[in-house]
């Protein structure tokens, strides 16, 4: 028992290695993935039968009397029973392929046995598809795993010699004789069988943990050079940027000879071995020669002749080249240089692969947030010039009054309009102005108001100081201020009041609070809700009232967020209030009040 028992376990550790390189095949790990359709299962079922042939033919023969190996079997007597592991491989097609894949493994094990002939020939045919498909069965009960514990594989693999056993002695025409076999036999067959099933479970194991320990490497190196190169290609693929970049994948992929970064028809960088042949002004490897890799635009160039440097000693060899795409147009491409073709892995073209499709992915991010950008900047320059004609028609229509009641206050203000006119074209190239300039503009408008309300309007204006740099969208006051005094204020005939305050907010001095109040009729309870969010119908039955107001709000929330958004609300003694509040740098200097009051005459 103990001399079969070493036998045995000494074929098992040769099947064992063949084992192991089982799992190098690449086609292997679509049945460890489960991805099972009809050509895994034949395949994979061809594979762990021949797996079981060679098992059986690494057995032991029993005569009867003494158990002996041969090199080769050919067929048996009518007296010897081929004693041997192959229910191991059809085991493990079970556990690792299911019902399909066991039971064909196992039908394939079984004809070649029958073939064999020898003693007990039934009972060494039937077991290989029974316990192929048994163990298939037994596996669906451990489907979460990805491959079964060698621990639960252990237990598992004590089934199938155990039946084994059971039907030698059921086809047995002389259990007396049938008996000592088995008892010679049955321990010997269930330690080895389950000791293999366990160890070829581990092995599978560990093999797949370091090709995804490989791939997550690998997967994580492409990553971090995508994010370190994406500031340098949010600044266009130049010479700088490319010299930036080959220098970078020349440094962290160290089984690269050289990297070259070219624009698609010369070399923009190169960093590495073979700059004499293929660095900047030199030539590319013949792109037309080269063989396409996968489904993406990845290739791959070998051979001196297509290499095409022209220098008899040039140590790059073979090159992959990957390609560069911004929304769909190729821009670029990087080129890997290695000194022999065999350099180039399977763990290397995936990173190729990979690299291609976060570099494009990012350049394609990268071109859509521009063009929001530009989008933004656009409709900002709209709203604008939206403003600007809103203001200039109004006074237009005072200047034109005045012309006939009094023409020396009408030359004053087309002065003041001029001043006015000059600083906001200076003003409208900009998104964003310091609070001062913006205040230069509210003190030229309220200039422009003296004249029209002579007597009849008080303005309080308060400015903490400290914030005069504080960035704010222009022509955002004036509007507001405007919007006061001709709706707020229109039917006030004497004593109108306007208060301007612009301080740090109490809570958070992060933020600049800006409020404006009059003392007017109020804001109509059914405008209320919607003011600021839409333009309103006008009595005329457009939809242009409140036009300044509106692209005032949008132009807060497109540049600060929807914290910035204008509120509205009457004051219970009358009037309204507007306001809201924009970021605004912390300073380290005192913060004093300033009150400014302007009394019109």
């Amino acid at each position: 028992m103990q001399e079969l028992t070493i036998l045995l376990l000494q074929r098992i550790a040769l099947l064992l290695l063949c084992a192991f390189l089982l799992t190098r095949i690449p086609s292997f790990r679509y049945l460890l993935d489960w991805e099972i359709n009809v050509k895994t299962v034949l395949s994979h079922s061809a594979i762990f039968g021949l797996f079981g042939i060679a098992s059986t033919q690494a057995g032991v023969i029993f005569d009867g009397e003494r158990f002996y190996s041969g090199l080769w079997y050919t067929s048996l007597s009518g007296d010897e029973t081929l004693v041997s592991s192959g229910l191991v491989a059809v085991v493990i097609a079970g556990l690792l392929g299911g019902p399909a894949v066991g039971l064909g493994a196992g039908c394939i094990t079984a004809g070649y046995t029958f073939t064999l002939g020898g003693h007990l020939i039934a009972a060494s045919s039937l077991v290989n598809p029974i316990t192929g498909f048994l163990a298939g069965l037994t596996a669906r009960f451990f489907s979460q795993e990805r491959v079964i514990s060698p621990f639960k594989a252990l237990f598992i693999g004590m089934f199938a010699p155990i039946l084994y056993m059971h039907l030698f002695l059921i086809f047995s025409p002389r259990p007396e004789e049938t008996i000592p076999f088995v008892n010679a036999v049955g321990v010997p067959l269930v330690v080895s069988n389950s000791v293999g099933i366990a160890i070829f479970t581990a092995v599978i194991r560990v093999a797949l943990e370091e090709k995804e320990r490989e791939a997550a490497g690998e997967t994580r190196r492409a990553f971090k050079i995508a994010e370190t190169a994406l500031p340098h290609l949010r600044q266009g693929l130049n010479g700088r940027t490319a010299r930036e970049l080959a220098e970078l994948l020349n440094r962290e992929l160290t089984n690269v000879a050289a990297v070259a970064v070219t624009d698609g028809e010369r070399v923009l960088a190169h960093a590495g071995r073979g700059a004499k042949g293929h660095g900047e002004g030199g030539t590319l490897p013949r792109e037309e020669e080269s063989a396409g890799i996968g489904e993406t635009g990845l290739r791959m160039v070998s051979g001196h002749e297509r290499m095409d440097c022209g220098l008899p000693r040039c140590p790059l060899r073979a090159a992959l080249l990957i390609p560069i795409f911004e929304t769909g147009e190729k821009v670029g491409q990087i080129i890997l240089y290695f000194q022999r073709q065999q350099q180039i892995r399977p763990v290397e073209i995936a990173f190729a692969q990979g690299l291609e499709k976060l570099l494009s992915h990012q350049l394609d991010m990268i071109a859509a947030e521009k063009a929001k950008a530009l989008l933004q900047e656009a409709e900002l320059r709209n709203l604008q010039a939206q403003i600007h004609p809103h203001f200039l028609f109004n006074t237009l229509h005072l200047i034109a009054t005045l012309i006939r009641v009094d023409p020396t206050q009408a030359r004053r203000l087309i002065v003041h309009l001029g001043a006015f006119m000059r600083s906001s074209m200076k003003l409208a190239s900009s998104s964003l102005v310091p609070l001062e300039q913006e205040e230069q503009q509210l003190k030229a408008y309220l200039e422009i108001v003296r004249v029209r309300f002579r007597g009849k309007l008080d303005i309080r204006y308060r400015r903490e100081e400290g914030i005069e740099q504080v960035p704010i969208p222009p022509f955002t006051l004036q509007p507001l201020v405007e919007n006061s005094i001709q709706h707020g204020l229109k039917d006030i005939s004497d004593g109108g009041l306007v208060e301007i305050e612009l301080t740090r907010d109490r809570k958070d001095k992060r933020r600049l609070q800006v409020v404006i109040k009059d003392n007017g009729k109020g804001i109509p309870p059914h405008i209320l809700p919607t003011l600021g969010k839409m333009p309103f119908p006008s009595p005329g039955g457009e939809r242009s009232g409140g036009m300044g107001i509106y692209n005032v709000n949008q132009r807060l929330i497109r540049l600060f967020g929807e914290e910035a958004r204008l509120c509205f609300a009457n004051r219970p003694s009358g009037g309204s209030i507007v306001s809201f509040q924009i970021p605004c740098p912390v300073s380290d200097e005192r913060n004093r009040g300033e009150e400014v009051t302007a009394h019109v005459d």
